[in-house]
């Protein structure tokens, strides 16, 4: 399976130590270097983590659609739908919305990083979605309140199980 992520998740998820979600789910994902050197660019959460065997670190080719798309998206945004197209990846895990319609405008299947501790969940590698999306919040992370309470429901973590 091929899997392209972007800096967010990665971010949120090492916020929160499970940043090994990602390859329990997928095996081997795929970063760009744009992502990592946002990751590098200075010491916080994924600094240290994003340095494991399941992270592979890849170059795009399209440098010309690199400089279109970054009239609308940070370069790991950018790199990230392009190395997504250029691989023909299976997933792209990129949570902004701007680069989530681009990359779903593009024709490739997107999830977000909240796709991902649902998932986790149905493989039974987490128990709960909501002290997970708690902590990610209390780490910088925003989510609206109908995105938070939809993902809970989707969970079965409703406000009334």
């Amino acid at each position: 399976m091929k899997v392209v992520v972007n800096t967010t998740p990665i971010i949120s998820l090492a916020s929160i130590g499970r940043l090994d979600l990602l390859e329990r789910l997928f095996g081997r994902v795929l970063i760009t270097e744009a992502v990592y050197r946002e990751i590098k660019a200075k010491p916080g959460y994924g600094y240290d983590q994003i340095d494991q065997d399941f992270i592979e670190v890849r170059s795009i080719q399209g440098e010309l659609y690199k400089r279109l798309l970054l009239n609308q998206l940070d370069a790991g945004e950018a790199e990230t739908i392009i190395l997504a197209m250029e691989i023909d990846a299976d997933f792209v895990i990129i949570d902004e919305n701007i680069g989530y319609r681009l990359a779903t405008s593009a024709g490739l299947t997107v999830v977000r990083t909240l796709s991902i501790l649902l998932r986790a969940k149905e493989k039974g590698y987490i128990d709960q979605v909501k002290p997970l999306i708690d902590q990610m919040v209390s780490r910088g992370r925003w989510y609206s309140e109908a995105v938070r309470r939809a993902v809970l429901e989707r969970a079965g973590e409703g406000a009334d199980n």
